[in-house]
């Protein structure tokens, strides 16, 4: 039997002989076995999906240095799942480096959504994400740099539904204990050399209440959808946008009136 977790509203944390949470909104996408219908996962800056990119067979976004940002998870099946979701390869529930079928994980009720805002630390309590160097993420805070710039969900089916509710969410103590004066370091600071690449910081402290409920999973996942971020620079040195025109180059195009048709 896992335990799932389950916020006022929205989120649920699912334990499978482990943990899982349920959030309050879905998203996802990638079909293993079953023919089930894509999930979907965005991400929100501004309450607005930023734009992505498909390039050496991965899905790309850029990354807005300092700017807050939500994920948004859409569950399309009829099928109440769970889904395990880590940023920079820590699980966004209690910042652990698991396997996703161990990870604790958020359940999402058929055809809703749910967004998620933060690192859960409490059973009140998030902290926000956002979008900082390496030197300032949450993952260099807790000595977990192995997986930074990626954002991961892997779906699981939920076998028979059982609404138990089982003790509430505690955050481990090395885990807040390190959360702690991590606040908002990122103001307007110039960009050094080695600051170019994207991570994922622990921001400000936002309310968010979550539970645990009882959730019998299938073991295969149904689902898996994979979100790798940089900042501009680095997605132009992959390739994966393009070179926008010199200035200079493109005033030179200028013409006082449209060509004739």
């Amino acid at each position: 039997m896992t335990q799932i977790r389950w916020i006022p509203g929205v989120l649920v944390l699912v334990i499978i002989g482990l943990c899982v949470t349920v959030a309050q909104n879905s998203t996802a996408q990638r079909v293993t076995q079953k023919p089930y219908p894509n999930f979907e996962l965005d991400v929100l800056v501004n309450g607005r999906p930023v734009a992505e990119y498909y390039a050496r067979g991965r899905t790309y976004i850029e990354a807005i240095q300092g700017a807050e940002y939500e994920l948004r998870v859409r569950n399309p099946s009829a099928d109440r799942v769970a889904v395990a979701l880590s940023v920079d390869g820590l699980n966004t529930i209690d910042a652990r480096h698991t396997s996703a079928w161990n990870a604790s994980k958020w359940v999402i009720e058929p055809y809703q959504t749910i967004t998620i805002s933060g690192w859960q630390m409490s059973s009140e309590r998030a902290r926000r994400f956002y979008f900082t160097n390496e030197r300032d993420s949450y993952g260099a805070k807790l000595g977990q740099t192995a997986n930074l710039g990626v954002i991961s969900a892997v779906f699981f089916r939920e076998r028979r539904r059982e609404v138990t509710i089982a003790r509430p969410l505690e955050a481990p103590a090395s885990k807040s204990s390190r959360a702690e004066g991590t606040l908002d370091n990122r103001a307007a600071a110039p960009m050094r050399d080695d600051d170019e690449y994207a991570a994922t910081g622990i921001g400000r402290d936002v309310r968010n209440d979550v539970r645990w409920v009882n959730m019998d999973l299938d073991s295969n996942a149904a689902g898996e959808v994979t979100i790798r971020y940089e900042y501009y620079s680095a997605l132009l040195r992959l390739g994966v946008v393009p070179r926008e025109r010199e200035p200079l180059n493109r005033r030179e195009d200028s013409r006082g009136f449209s060509p004739e048709p």
